[in-house]
């Protein structure tokens, strides 16, 4: 790591300014300021598509202390617009890590921030809301006044179409682990590495496919059924996924949907969705199945949810359908099912690495709903 101890600054879109050192490369960068409350896997984090656009502030104090290794990167790149840590390891040590956590961030541009007081910034933003910012070190760090009008010159995340912006340029397969007994389309909003591999290991053959593709791009794969991925920005401008979901449940092909996938069925369903306060972001993130009454712990990253009241049901063009899943936290949607159809979503991540995999047997349900449909 970096030790010339060069300052930088997060400035909040509220004026609130942070201090510290600079971690990463050096520069400006802008994004939605929002806290992460995971201990473990930051390399997974920070390469997760759903965090474009965002500067992640990491809660737990040490950062970095497995260094950054070849294998756990959840896409080709890591996607944080910054990183705000308090106290980073200084000397990596682990037997799989290749490089520390600063270099990697210096060497794909990502400006980041240590030596920040992260429980008060988590405070300041539970009490006021996610919000613009702006990490500047180097010859970026000026007059607090002129930092907070760049970040007030800044895009909201509110109205943000992004996962154009992350999807895949071209369709790949990601072939079953043993023999093949499914076939899925799976639309890339976002797509992390570990739900192809989870679909394998079960015997899916996944076809990823970009946020593009049309109706005859999905059926031409001759698909089992139908996976929407998580990814970022708001929901209410996905209006191409959700009227290819609105497809997909005429037809009565199975149907799964991880984040941001839940909201566009939700949103196929006739369903609102709005911005949260702060969101969820972490992996101890409790859910409580209306139906069974289990709770699952959880991982989560997601600024929007759906409306809607725990065990809710509703009428939609295609049926009954229903609230499965709600956070015990704040009542918060987590999931929806629909009862006349063969579809179901949940906001949480069932494939989460590193995290919880309280809900892996999502995947099997969706198997299962698939077996049934043939």
């Amino acid at each position: 790591m970096r030790t010339d101890r060069t300052p930088a600054a997060l400035v909040l879109e509220d004026g609130r300014v942070f201090r510290g050192a600079a971690f990463g490369a050096r520069g400006a960068t802008f994004g939605e300021v929002v806290f992460c409350t995971a201990m473990t896997g930051y390399q997974e984090t920070l390469t997760d598509p759903s965090y474009h656009r965002q500067i992640v502030v990491a809660t737990a104090p040490q950062i970095g202390n497995t260094g950054w290794n070849d294998e756990d990167d959840e896409s080709g790149r890591i996607w944080v617009s910054g990183y705000v840590v308090r106290d980073p390891s200084r000397v990596p040590s682990n037997w799989r890590s290749r490089r520390p956590l600063d270099a990697a961030l210096a060497d794909q541009g990502v400006v980041g921030i240590s030596g920040v007081d992260t429980r008060a910034l988590t405070r300041h933003i539970r009490e006021r809301g996610a919000m613009r910012a702006g990490v500047f070190s180097g010859d970026d760090l000026g007059a607090e006044e002129s930092m907070v009008v760049r970040v007030l010159e800044s895009p909201t995340m509110l109205g943000a179409a992004l996962a154009e912006e992350v999807t895949t340029a071209e369709a790949y397969v990601v072939p079953a682990v043993g023999e093949t007994r499914f076939r899925v389309a799976a639309l890339d909003l976002g797509i992390k590495s570990n739900t192809p591999r989870m679909l394998a290991a079960r015997g899916v053959e996944t076809h990823v496919l970009p946020a593009t593709s049309t109706l005859e791009d999905l059926l031409a794969v001759e698909p089992d059924g139908v996976f929407l991925s998580n990814g970022p920005g708001d929901p209410a401008t996905a209006d191409h996924p959700v009227g290819l979901t609105r497809a997909v449940l005429e037809r009565r092909i199975p149907f799964f949907g991880i984040c941001f996938g839940n909201q566009i069925l939700g949103r196929a369903l006739g369903m609102g969705t709005y911005k949260m306060r702060y969101g969820h972001r972490g992996i101890n993130i409790p859910v409580i199945d209306v139906e069974t009454g289990t709770v699952a712990i959880t991982a989560q990253n997601h600024g929007f949810a759906l409306e809607g009241e725990a065990g809710q049901e509703f009428d939609t063009p295609f049926g009954r359908a229903k609230v499965s899943h709600v956070c015990p936290n704040d009542g918060a949607v987590e999931g929806v099912r629909a009862l006349e159809v063969p579809a179901f979503s949940v906001q949480y991540h069932p494939e989460a690495a590193a995290g919880p995999h309280d809900a892996a047997d999502l995947f099997d349900r969706f198997t299962t709903m698939m077996e049934g449909g043939r």
